[in-house]
Formats: structure tokens, sequence, C-alpha cells
């Protein structure tokens, strides 16, 4: 198969370069320059692979008879209901665009708060969508963004954090989704970045809390009467960092996260009248991510990440008592109607994600999705090894490393080094078609490091790649050269870089400065330059950027990036480039692809580019990320050798 792939990717080439031909693989609204038609047997390889769904729950049925999930059976995620157990998926939308949405849980009638964007925009409208007559009554202004935050218990309320007032400052309004145009601002941000997490149960209060960078913020409890907001405070000194917050099923209580007691944030009980804290996890040494409050039996779910897998924890009299669940990411917890499950998204390393439950009175686990794999057999798949290696510091990376079965001393297999975004994001282990393809029929080794300054490994950690230790993080790819150059099985000779937003930088950084190390990079909607980035970002984006990257209107801060930038040392990269970008993308603009490729194509380097009119920040359209991913295939194969 390997053999076989790399003949035809090698014919390819044949007709690689020069005047475009038209690919009958392009979807119309990508334009490419430099880049092969693509041969229609790799496309079908890949297709197995691509056609790996996955299943994401999205909330219980009011009467408590199936649950709400996403999952993709055309070009887009949509909306289904499931009844039972392993029962058909039934769908409820159909939208041209990816859909998000949640069930109003008192909503008798199935009604749901749905929320997309137009062609990777990121400006989401909120609706209100009856399924019973299909209809969609748009509840914001169709231009600004916005986002469904609190929602009441009984579904009357729902809070929107929107921008619709001068395009930078995220507002707050109050509405009740079952009337169009009730939208009433409730606090206006003036210059903060303000986000609602939670209703008390009375509806007079509001978990609030101000967001200064992952580091820093700062919660409050509004008053929803008068609009006085009540500081939650700290034992410790600022900064620190607020996770998840929920009132308890009686609203006397505040459950919370923080890192105000440690490296890492830590459950705990607050008072809500004399804001008294009560540490729940203290020997728990990872992160709570995600807490979960039963309205109707005061029952708690806390997820911690454990090096980057969930554990799930259940409250008993304030004890942590952890749930037997298999190995994988739990996101979206929610207590059943009736109380008695509580329902999730389980992401495991060798199978995609699927919607599970969790029977409180036993601990039985019951999957209510299976999510296809393309027919491909489940034997095939590799699951990463966690490895640590040492950085210039001394200091530990972790990363997970994927494998092909067949490397080994005598035949060592090429690697590609994928990067994560954020740069505050974490790499987890989650399976995923694509890294199967590349290592299962490429015949590549994926490593996926956590490079300092990703978050999950305490606060410490998360600080170490801020401002002026930019390119530390980049040196911890160094090291990982290094490290795979004592590897036997591993050909150092032949590495690859890939990565997307943030990963796009540390590809483009990568290759400034290890290019004699590295024979090709991957940049999908990547950072070029921080000061042109911070300049161009969207409104409301740019303060909550400088927070982590430094302000580019210091001088000094502006001298640091024109020093380190890609783009003023694209004269160092002498790999090979693909740069994907869409032109819609509102975090990372189109100008950053733009300018990379004009300094690296003047400089008489080769550079494939993928731009795609209906996207934004990624790929989402499914279409469109078959052939993004079919041209990496080829490019991959071209310069990292069968």
């Amino acid at each position: 198969m390997l053999h076989a792939l790399a003949t035809l990717i090698a014919l390819t080439m044949v007709h690689a370069v020069g005047a475009e031909e038209t690919d009958p693989l392009r979807p119309p609204a990508i334009a490419t320059e430099s880049v092969p038609v693509i041969p229609a047997e790799i496309a079908e390889r890949l297709r197995q692979y691509q056609s790996v769904r996955t299943a994401a729950f999205h909330g219980w049925a009011p009467d408590g008879k199936g649950l709400l999930i996403a999952t993709r059976f055309a070009n887009t995620m949509q909306l289904h209901r499931v009844y039972e157990p392993g029962g058909r998926r039934e769908q409820v939308t159909f939208f041209d665009e990816p859909v998000t949405g949640h069930t109003l849980r008192a909503a008798t009638d199935g009604a749901l708060l749905v929320a997309m964007s137009e062609g990777g925009s990121e400006r989401d409208q909120v609706y209100f969508f009856e399924p019973q007559t299909g209809r969609a009554t748009r509840l914001t202004d169709g231009k600004s963004r916005n986002q469904v935050q609190a929602v009441s218990r009984d579904g009357s309320k729902v809070i929107i954090a929107s921008n619709e007032r001068n395009g930078r400052d995220t507002d707050l309004f109050s509405a009740n989704p079952r009337v169009g145009g009730s939208m009433r601002p409730l606090l206006r941000a003036s210059g903060q970045f303000w986000n609602a997490q939670d209703w008390s149960g009375d509806m007079s209060h509001l978990l609030i809390s101000r967001y200064v960078s992952i580091n820093e913020s700062y919660p409050a409890i509004l008053d929803v009467a008068s609009g006085e907001k009540r500081e939650i405070p700290s034992d410790a000194q600022p900064p620190y960092a607020f996770g998840p917050m929920r009132y308890s099923a009686d609203s006397k209580s505040i459950y919370l996260s923080s890192d105000a007691r440690g490296e890492f944030l830590q459950l705990a009980r607050l008072d809500a009248e004399t804001l008294k804290y009560t540490w729940l996890t203290k020997d728990i040494p990872w992160d709570v991510d995600d807490i979960a409050v039963d309205p109707r039996s005061g029952r708690v779910a806390f997820t911690v990440n454990a090096d980057g897998s969930s554990a799930l924890y259940l409250l008993d009299n304030d004890q942590p008592k952890r749930m037997p669940v298999e190995p994988g990411v739990i996101t979206g917890l929610e207590f059943s109607p009736d109380s008695t499950k509580l329902g999730f998204t389980l992401a495991r390393p060798d199978a995609p994600a699927d919607v599970f439950s969790l029977t409180l009175s036993d601990g039985q686990l019951t999957r209510w999705t299976y999510s296809e794999v393309g027919g491909l057999p489940a034997s095939t798949f590799v699951t990463p090894t966690l490895v640590h290696y040492k950085s210039f510091d001394g200091r530990q990376i972790p990363a997970y490393v994927y494998k092909p079965r067949g490397a080994s001393p005598a035949h060592p297999a090429a690697v590609l080094i994928s990067i994560h975004g954020g740069p505050e994001g974490q790499f987890r282990p989650l399976f995923t078609g694509i890294e199967q393809f590349q290592t299962n029929e490429l015949g590549l080794a994926v490593i996926a490091p956590n490079v300092r300054g990703s978050s999950g490994y305490g606060k410490t950690y998360l600080k170490l790649d801020n401002a002026e230790l930019r390119e530390d993080s980049v040196r911890d790819i160094g090291a990982l050269l290094d490290w795979i150059a004592t590897q036997p099985d591993l050909d150092a000779k032949r590495v690859a870089v890939y990565g997307g937003s943030y990963g796009g930088y540390m590809v483009l950084a990568s290759l400034t400065h290890y290019s004699d190390r590295i024979r090709a990079g991957v940049d999908i909607v990547g950072v070029a330059s921080f000061n042109t980035l911070l300049k161009t970002t969207s409104a409301y984006r740019q303060d909550l950027r400088r927070a982590e990257y430094g302000d580019e209107r210091d001088p000094k801060m502006k001298a640091f990036f024109t020093r380190i930038d890609p783009v003023n040392n694209a004269q160092k990269i002498h790999s090979a480039l693909l740069v994907a970008h869409g032109r819609n993308d509102p975090r990372v603009p189109f100008t950053e692809a733009q300018q990379i490729v004009a300094k690296v194509r003047g400089n008489g380097r080769t550079v494939w580019t993928i731009y795609a009119n209906n996207e934004g920040h990624g790929f989402q359209k499914k279409a469109n990320r078959d052939y993004l991913n079919a041209a990496i295939a080829v490019f991959l194969k071209q310069n990292l050798g069968p």
C-alpha cells in the first residue's frame, strides 16, 4: 500500500508546477497555486479516513427520552436527536453552515437554541428553532458576533454576549429565546471582556467573570435588577485564573475552579453569602476543567485534565469520588432531567468521539452513538504513546507519538511534527482519521508536542512563552529535533512540521531557525507577523491577544516582534512550504498568508498555496477539508520521500 501510494504521488509530480491545470477534485471555492492535480486514487484512499464521523452531546430532551447530538452526514455538522442508546439518528437541522445548539430544559415542544455563522466569519447569529415547524427565529442583529452563554433553568432567559454596539466591546444581553427582538442590555463591557456562566435558581443573580488572559480573570456576582456587581475575592494575590462556575441547586453555594491556591485549577465550594471558600480537590494535581450541577438533586460532577486525559468525579459529601470511565477526553457534562444519569461526549484515542451516559445509581456506562470509521478495520488504528524529552533549559516537554507499525532501525520512519494552536492550547490524545492516514498510509511517525505555554501543566508552564519569552517555545521544537535524532526507528533527516493558527506561526518560526533540519512545513491559517496580526485581527480580539503576545504599541515590544516575526526572516526559509488560509478569517487575517507567501516566493522558493473563499479560521466544510488533506498528503510524500 505504501509503495503504491508513493508511486502515484511520484507520477503526479510530472504534472505538477507551471500553468495551473483544472483539478476535478478541487472544490469551486478553492484557488491554488503550484499545487499539482491530485490523483483520484489518493483522494479515494483518503476518502475512508475522511469519512470518519464523530458525535457530540448537546443536551437531554426535556422529557428525558433521548438526547440531542451534533454529527455530520453531508458537508457540515448538524443537530440530530437520538431516542435510545444505539438508536437511529434523526436529523433536526438542515443548514448549509455548521450548527451548534442546545435543548431548552423545560421546553416540552422540543425547542432549541441554535447558533451559526456564514462562510467561517465567526459572526455567529443566535436563533430560536422550533423542530415541529422547522422555523428559525433570529434573536440577534444578523451582523455582529454573538455567543449563547448562561441559560436559565426553566429556559425562559438566556444571556447573549454580543459586540453589536461597536464591534470591539462584548456586552451582555438578556433575552427571552421565544421572542424575537427581546434582547435587553444587562452589562456594558466598557473596554473589559465579561462572560456569563450561570443563573441563580430564581434568576435574580448571575455568575460572571472578567477575562484578561488565560492566567488572569476576576469573577463576580451580578444583581440582575440593580446591575450591581459583587466581586468574588480570592485568598491569594493576583493574578490568578478562574475556570467554570456553577450555582448549587439551592443557589446558596457556588462551585468554581481557581488556581489561586497553587499551580492548578482546584475545585472549591464558595458560600454565596459569606464568600468563604472550602477547597475540595487539594490532593488532585491537575486542572478541574468542567463542572455540572443537577438543579434537582444537587449532585455535582466535574472533570480533571490529567496529563491530557479526562478523569470524571462525583462529589459525595464534598469528597471527590472517581467514576470508572475508559481513557479519553470528556466534555459537555449535563445531568438528565430525572436526575438519574449524567450525559457527556467521550473522545477516545483509538475511536471517534461518541455520546455516553453514566447511571448514577450503579456507575454503569451506556454508549448512545456508534460513529462510523469509514469502513476501516479498528485493528489498524495506532494509539499514541506519551513521552517526555529534555529541552534547552532542562525542562521536560510532554509529547504524544504515533508510530507506524513498520518503523524500525532498519527502516526508520519519516517524522511529522504536529504543533497545536493557541498558544494556550494543548494537544490531547483524540482520534482523528487524518492522523491515522498519515501514520498508516504515508508511513509517518506523527509527534504532537505540548511545548511551553501549553495549558494543562500548571500556571508556571503556561507563562513560559509570554511576550519576550516567545521563541523559547520554538527552542522546544529544536530540542525535539535533537530527541528524534536519538531514536533509532525515526529518521532525523526526513522531518516536516505542521500546524494551524498559532501552530502555523510555530511552523514558520521553526523553518526560520531549523531549515537545515526540516525538509517541509505546512502552515494553516498561521501568523506571519505579530506586528501586523495585532493591528488587523478582529477588534474584539486585540486586547485579549496583546495580553498573551505583548503589546505592539510599546516600542520595545514592536522591536522584539520585528526581530522574531517570520515574515522578516523569510530569507532563512529553505524548506518546502505549503500555506493554506480562509479568506474570511476573523482571527488571523488572510493578509498573514499573503505576506509570507510573497516574501518566500520573492526569495526564489516555490510555495504551494490553497485559499478558500468560503472559509475562515480553518477549513470547516468537508469538501474543502478533504481537498486540503489530499494536497498535504501529496506535499509531504514529495518532500519526505517513500
